[in-house]
């Protein structure tokens, strides 16, 4: 099976999610992006616990485009130190892999 990776993060609000999925996919960093509904996350910032409603964005892409969508997200992002974690599928459907590589291609 080819390899592919599951990029995610995210952020506090649909209209960001939306943004980070849409220009990830029309560059071909990534071929696909889902919005998951809100979530609440409750974490350590700036000596205190915080809890906030998030919207997350999960990614498929191949291991060479990685590193540019990394840098697409970072960039885009609305936090001072944005969540993005990289996940390598270890089994998966070839055919799906494939296609995530066909349009992840430039």
């Amino acid at each position: 099976m080819e390899q592919i990776c599951v990029v995610t993060t995210v952020v506090d609000a649909r209209a960001a999610a939306d943004g980070l999925a849409a220009a990830a996919v029309a560059d071909r960093l990534a071929a696909c992006a889902q919005v998951g509904g809100q979530v609440d996350s409750t974490y350590w910032w700036r000596a205190a616990t915080e809890t906030s409603t998030e919207w997350s964005v999960q990614f498929k892409t191949t291991p060479e485009r990685v590193a540019a969508l990394v840098d697409r997200v970072r960039a885009e992002h609305p936090y001072e130190v944005p969540e993005i974690l990289v996940s390598r599928v270890e089994c998966g459907d070839p055919a799906y892999a494939a296609w995530v590589r066909e349009n992840t291609t430039v």
